[in-house]
């Protein structure tokens, strides 16, 4: 090519897709041979899926919510850190898109970063490594990147004259001394036996935190994009902790809202062109329900037990901004301490309140794995967010202690100034004198009674409900709201608590 094609070219580049068409059709061959390289230049360029268009004479499947996935790595490659969540069902081409054809633009934008891709099993992530480095072998004179000599297996390979390659690993699998400016995680549980296995979903939670996102470079961002399988996947443990700095698309096959992320009308299907309704319906019957809502509709739900119903929760749902409007007179912060055992996987920690009328909300799911001096500072600094005037904690096991716990942690917050001059709040110790069932039942028939309003989805705690059936050991979280909402619903206790107080600490409370 020469100068002055190449300068011809370059002008070419910036101009509208129009006026391109025009000189194209005008151009000599030579001219339009070096336009139509051009064009598959800028396409490459443009996106994921403009690649694969290109590279694969137009052969790879294209779609809208595909278009999501391209739009979240084109953010990212433009220099944006991100947390980006997306559900959607199976055979629905998020994989060959997330985990390959992604990648593999990346890296083409960026040569000197590294990429890390994550599956249930190291084989299946391998693959997709293999896939990429195949691409580059095949396509790298014209994505303009290749492969170091020596270099270049399918679990981990670099590019020739940079830092940049691509590593692979299965979930649970190490990656010490590996650092990532992507991580893509696709389809980190296998089935739905993996999804219901307490060890499988440890195993995840733990590798989630103790090695992914260890190995995240300053500003790099994370691609989690599944198919859900359970309420305790991994996906919905990001949920319940906290997803306010994720970007979360959630795709169902059908849609069922008016606010869907592609903006589809209710009951249009995600994949149309690909699976008709008729398809669809034919899964469902095909999963059954829990299975259909779980893979397909991105709600995985569990079956319901004795005490609690879905509806229950549900239907008397408010979002924060109509909580806005409500004035509490009293708010409170329970802890279950697991009971001192040493196998019990959280310490229930939840916060709620409850209004002049009675009514009841419930604010924060802080629940978690805690040591007794995490637990003591993750509560006080609860109950200083929510301006709580007491803690209400159970004396069955170690109530004491707890109290003690909690007196220490509000004495370090105070000598640190985080408690903003504000009154330790009272320690209600509750004792338990009847049953799980007996103490679980009333608290049940308040939410029946649409008494109980969740601010926002709290969603771990909301499966222990729905599926704890009488006779099981109640989990920590569901123990803790038990007791929260037990002392809120008090009448005895509506307006000052367990017992009164001096100090005013109720006057004024918002």
């Amino acid at each position: 090519m020469t100068t002055a094609l190449e300068q011809q070219v370059a002008v070419y580049r910036t101009l509208p897709p129009d006026q391109r068409a025009t000189i194209t059709r005008l151009a000599d061959k030579e001219t339009r041979a070096a336009l139509a390289w051009a064009e598959q230049q800028m396409a490459i360029e443009r996106s994921p899926g403009a690649m694969a268009a290109a590279l694969t004479g137009g052969r790879e499947w294209q779609a809208r919510h595909l278009d999501l996935i391209d739009q979240a790595f084109v953010r990212i490659a433009n220099g944006e850190r991100m947390r980006v969540l997306l559900n959607m069902p199976p055979r629905h081409g998020k994989s060959a898109r997330a985990a390959r054809w992604a990648p593999l633009w990346y890296l083409s934008r960026h040569p000197d970063h590294r990429i890390m891709i994550a599956s249930y099993a190291a084989k299946l992530a391998e693959g997709h490594g293999r896939w990429i480095r195949d691409s580059i072998r095949a396509h790298g004179d014209t994505i303009g990147i290749n492969l170091r000599y020596g270099s270049q297996a399918a679990n981990r390979f670099d590019l020739e004259g940079t830092e940049g390659g691509l590593v692979t690993a299965g979930v649970g699998g190490s990656l010490t001394g590996m650092g990532a400016n992507v991580a893509i995680v696709d389809d980190p549980l296998k089935d739905a036996k993996d999804a219901d296995s307490p060890v499988k979903l440890a195993t995840l939670w733990d590798w989630w935190q103790q090695v992914i996102n260890t190995r995240m470079e300053p500003n790099g961002s994370i691609i989690v994009i599944q198919t859900r399988w359970s309420e305790n996947d991994l996906a919905g443990r990001i949920l319940q902790s906290g997803a306010e700095n994720w970007t979360v698309l959630n795709l169902p096959a059908i849609a069922m809202t008016e606010g869907d992320p592609l903006g589809r009308s209710v009951g249009e299907p995600l994949w149309p062109e690909r699976f008709h309704r008729k398809h669809l319906d034919r899964f469902k019957k095909d999963v059954g329900e829990r299975g259909w809502w779980a893979l397909y509709q991105q709600e995985p739900r569990p079956l319901e037990g004795g005490v609690w119903k879905w509806p229950w929760i549900t239907e008397n749902r408010i979002s924060a901004a109509a909580f806005r409007g409500v004035d509490l007179t009293r708010t409170l912060v329970a802890i279950d301490t697991a009971g001192g055992r040493e196998d019990s996987d959280e310490v229930g920690l939840i916060g709620g309140g409850r209004d002049a009328a009675g009514e009841m909300y419930l604010l924060a799911d802080k629940s978690m794995k805690m040591g007794a001096a995490e637990w003591g500072r993750a509560a006080c600094l609860l109950a200083i967010e929510l301006h709580a005037d007491a803690f209400v904690v159970e004396a069955n096991f170690g109530g004491d202690m707890a109290a003690q716990i909690l007196r220490q942690a509000w004495a370090e917050l105070q000598r640190e100034g985080l408690t903003g001059g504000m009154l330790m709040p009272r320690i209600i110790e509750v004792t338990a004198k009847v049953g799980k069932r007996l103490r679980a039942e009333p608290v049940a028939q308040l939410y029946e009674n649409g008494h109980v309003h969740h601010v926002g989805e709290f969603p771990g705690l909301e499966v222990q409900y729905v599926s704890w059936i009488p006779g099981m050991d109640s989990p920590d979280r569901m123990d803790a709201a038990v007791h929260l909402l037990t002392e809120l619903a008090d009448p005895a206790a509506a307006s000052v608590g367990s017992a009164s107080y001096t100090d005013q600490r109720l006057s004024g409370r918002r």
